[in-house]
């Protein structure tokens, strides 16, 4: 890969990271409910399913999502499930969050670190529309005329390494976000919202279509 070819997808990567979607509002989610040490872990899950999506990609399982309408019918609904799943019980957080609060995160026992690393993974994951997304953008970077293997490598470096740096601004904004608040009402509003978030990927999920 070229120097011009890999700053192209630098930016790209940035691009994609920022721009709102399912796993930032995991991020945030987990930083406004754990604080930032706990709830990076949820970033982590979120590299493993982009790793996965890269994977898909790579071994050419990208392009049966693409044309099979059953696999991709099946794994979006999943994602929608999953998403929906995800907006309730950050809905149903507000009580807790409040405590969260009130008991200054020393008496609200904290989800294990493989929990948080296993809801991310699921949200990055079960999305089709990342992974048809990446089937589509990923090939523009790949030079066909030199190995593939040190290429995809060099793809999934970037990718991971700038949305650990952006997935990690989301969580620290969030976590943030939880220090500045101390009314229960106030974090329950703001569990709420993020609960809405997640129910808004999901029927953004769920209205994806692809053209078979």
């Amino acid at each position: 890969m070229s120097l011009e070819t890999w700053l192209a997808l630098f930016v790209a990567a940035w691009a994609i990271s920022i721009s709102p979607g399912a796993g930032a509002v995991a991020a945030m989610s987990a930083g406004l409910r754990h604080g930032m040490r706990r709830g990076y872990w949820t970033t982590v899950g979120l590299q493993l399913g982009i790793l996965a999506q890269l994977f898909v990609v790579a071994a050419g399982i990208g392009a049966l999502l693409a044309t099979s309408r059953l696999a991709f019918e099946a794994i979006r609904w999943f994602g929608v499930a999953y998403l929906l799943w995800l907006g309730v019980q950050q809905w149903r957080a507000g009580a807790r969050g409040a405590a969260l609060v009130a008991d200054d995160r020393a008496t609200l026992r904290a989800p294990a670190r493989s929990a948080l690393v296993l809801r991310g993974f699921l949200v990055n994951a079960s999305n089709p529309k990342a992974v048809v997304f990446m089937l589509a953008v990923v090939p523009q970077f790949i030079d066909t005329a030199r190995p593939l293997i040190g290429q995809y490598l060099l793809i999934a470096a970037t990718l991971v390494a700038v949305d650990l740096v952006v997935m990690g601004g989301y969580t620290g904004l969030a976590a943030k976000l939880l220090r500045l608040l101390r009314e229960p009402r106030q974090v329950r509003l703001v569990n709420r919202i993020f609960g809405g978030l997640f129910v808004g990927a999901a029927l953004l999920l769920a209205s994806f279509r692809r053209g078979f």
